[in-house]
């Protein structure tokens, strides 16, 4: 178990053959299969999501196949990876750790060692299942935690405009972030709130639509990605 089962050569680069390909492949995608699984008993992924999730760790393991030993094509690789990165919308903390996790199985699959990498799946998946279940790191306000978002026109002194419905309806509330839109005619207010009652969420909002003209306002929860606002 703590040997390789990638041969290498006298330059410490490893040699591939058909059966151990096969073998660090197939590991790969049946522990990506495995964690999306997992990962779908705590989340609901996006079908999307979900196939790449399932089948990173086999790209990683290739890409680790094919630069072992090379450092010029580990640097153009990471330069690849870097592109992505930044070419690409950041996820939820909860989409990035599973990718995470991914890319480490497909790290351990890629450097000839599936039996490290299933037993690391098998450690973190329990881990996760835990947390999910015990609702580790949930607050007991968690349900009631949203991020409000309000539109109101550019030339609105939004300063103490909601004070008094923000204190009627909330427990707490801050303003996290200011944002002009429609080519700088409104402005757009992000408030983090923890609402006083569950289900007051409607009346809430039709108190605000009073103040802000009716124009566009959107809640969600607490942590909730910036394209469900």
């Amino acid at each position: 178990m703590l040997n390789s089962i990638l041969t290498t050569d006298a330059y410490g680069a490893a040699s591939l053959s058909i059966g151990s390909f096969l073998i660090c492949i197939f590991s790969a995608l049946v522990l990506g299969l495995i964690l999306t699984l997992v990962y779908r008993t705590y989340a609901r992924p996006t079908k999307s999501f979900a196939v790449t999730l399932a089948t990173v760790p086999a790209i990683v393991s290739v890409i680790i196949m094919m630069v072992s030993g090379s450092l010029g094509a580990g640097v153009a690789v990471a330069g690849t990876f870097s592109l992505v990165r930044f070419r690409s919308a950041a996820g939820t903390a909860r989409e990035i750790g599973a990718i995470f996790t991914a890319m480490a199985i497909g790290l351990a699959c890629g450097m000839g060692y599936p039996q490290f990498a299933a037993l690391f799946t098998l450690i973190l998946c329990v881990a996760y299942l835990i947390y999910a279940k015990t609702g580790f790191g949930e607050s007991k306000d968690g349900d009631l935690r949203k991020t409000l978002r309000i539109t109101v026109p550019e030339d609105l002194e939004y300063g103490n405009m909601f004070d008094d419905l923000m204190e009627q309806y909330t427990t707490s509330s801050k303003l996290v972030k200011v944002k002009t839109t429609n080519l700088g005619s409104m402005n757009r207010l992000t408030y983090d709130v923890t609402l006083r009652e569950a289900g007051s969420d409607k009346a809430f909002i039709d108190a605000l639509r009073c103040r802000n003209g009716n124009l566009e306002i959107a809640m969600a929860a607490s942590g909730a990605d910036a394209s469900d606002l």
